[in-house]
């Protein structure tokens, strides 16, 4: 086969798209934006005091960890992180885990958090984060620009995505995913012809109104929140969306559906280019943005053969690694016997004399003895006194327990102290509690 000029340079001969060598090219030629500003109130209590990117899972991560993760695994290795509400948590769990890029190879992860760039106002929407950063985008002068949320779980090949978009001579390239119908109010939801160029796109329709994808009635095309951009293209959108004053200054409302008619917009389907397929044969994507989701997504990993795999060598995720001793399981006395089965126990753990089942325990949780806990997700530095009983309990960080505590046994007597979904999961805070963990009058 003969070499073929790449499209964007003249310098750069390759011999076809899917050589990896030209994956790794475009990689090394974008620069990756994450949107991690956002509060996710949906999570109630647990991003009272942090941003959603910045909340505990899977044991030992954050959520932002997924992203940043893909991006390193994908080649990307110049990463912002554009932060604004509630953000030091976010900003700290970075800086210690994320400082392992080597600056002199121009490999970094740099916080962008929101400093009035280009007036008088914080981030205003999703394109306005881009546009306040615009100057140091352009700074490092990419190709590329690959615009991100921190706020979901998943693993994906952004360099195939790269790749795609370019083979597709894209300005624009939108990810995506098959999603019920019913579901659409949630997305943006797009509607594609033959080649996959988007031809209308929809922001957060009501179900009725949504275009259904043709053959497949009942399903409908949403966009992951996930973008690929020209640079040249990104920047010159920005500043003509920046100078209309009737602009809500997001891409999914604002951009998208001004560039559609107008541009080469594409989408790319995310089984193309996701790295973990779950049981139901569908790539593995998590919107972990309310209590009940984010319960779900936690325990489905203490499942034998969970829909998210954390095993794979292939495809790390990487997070600040605390050093902590392992987790310890002590006495073996009748009615006290020190275990946890079909769970996930953290470094630093004690489960002293209790039983943990079906339930997920981050570091350094201390269980003392005669409680039992079950299909629980116990987040970092929580105590737990003895004699209590916990089932589909979500606790967060630094709780004390108090001895006897009974919770997920009866709803309305729960929900006169603690947070009780519809769906019957609890949620405990230190506040609720009467622990003041948080200085603030």
């Amino acid at each position: 086969m003969e070499d073929k000029e790449c499209i964007h340079t003249s310098t750069c001969p390759i011999k076809d798209e899917t050589d990896p060598p030209y994956y790794g090219h475009l990689a090394r030629s974008s620069i990756a934006l994450i949107l991690a500003g956002g509060r996710g109130s949906r999570l109630h209590h647990l991003t009272d005091w942090r941003a959603k990117p910045a909340v505990p899972f899977g044991g030992k991560f954050r959520i932002i960890d997924f992203p940043l993760s893909n991006c390193v695994n994908s080649g990307i290795r110049r990463i912002g992180v554009a932060t604004q509400y509630k953000s030091q948590s976010l900003v700290r769990h970075i800086q210690y885990g994320w400082s392992f890029l080597d600056g002199r190879f121009k490999e970094f992860v740099e916080l962008l958090p929101a400093q009035q760039m280009s007036g008088e106002s914080w981030y205003e929407g999703t394109a306005d984060a881009v546009f306040q950063n615009i100057d140091i985008l352009r700074r490092h002068n990419p190709k590329y620009v690959l615009i991100l949320g921190g706020d979901h779980v998943y693993k994906m090949d952004y360099s195939k995505l790269i790749a795609d978009h370019v083979k597709k001579s894209a300005d624009m390239t939108i990810a995506c995913l098959t999603i019920p119908q019913e579901e659409t109010s949630g997305f943006g939801i797009m509607s594609v012809d033959e080649e996959w160029r988007i031809n209308s796109f929809t922001e957060k329709p009501k179900p009725e109104d949504a275009t259904p994808i043709p053959g497949k009635p009942g399903q409908a095309l949403a966009s992951m929140g996930i973008y690929v951009f020209n640079a040249s293209f990104l920047f010159e959108q920005l500043v003509r969306d920046h100078n209309e004053k009737d602009s809500s200054h997001d891409f999914a409302k604002d951009l998208i559906p001004y560039q559609v008619p107008r541009f080469r917009i594409f989408a790319h389907r995310f089984i193309d280019s996701c790295v973990n397929i779950a049981s139901s044969g569908e790539p593995y994507w998590r919107d972990v943005g309310t209590i009940d989701a984010y319960w779900e997504a936690n325990i489905d990993l203490t499942s034998v053969i969970p829909d998210l795999n954390l095993y794979d060598d292939d495809w790390p995720i990487w997070t600040h690694q605390e050093q902590l001793p392992p987790a310890k399981f002590i006495l073996a006395k009748k009615g006290r016997l020190g275990q946890a089965v079909n769970s996930m126990v953290s470094g630093g753990c004690i489960i002293s004399g209790s039983t943990v089942c079906n339930s997920l325990l981050f570091s350094n949780v201390h269980i003392h003895s005669y409680c039992n806990i079950e299909e629980s997700v116990i987040l970092p530095n929580v105590e737990i006194g003895r004699n209590v009983h916990f089932k589909r309990v979500v606790v967060d960080k630094n709780c004390v327990i108090p001895e006897g505590l009974n919770v997920g046994f009866d709803r309305e007597e729960d929900r006169k102290r603690f947070y009780v979904t519809d769906k019957g999961i609890t949620l405990i805070t230190p506040e609720m509690l009467g622990q003041r963990k948080h200085f603030v009058k």
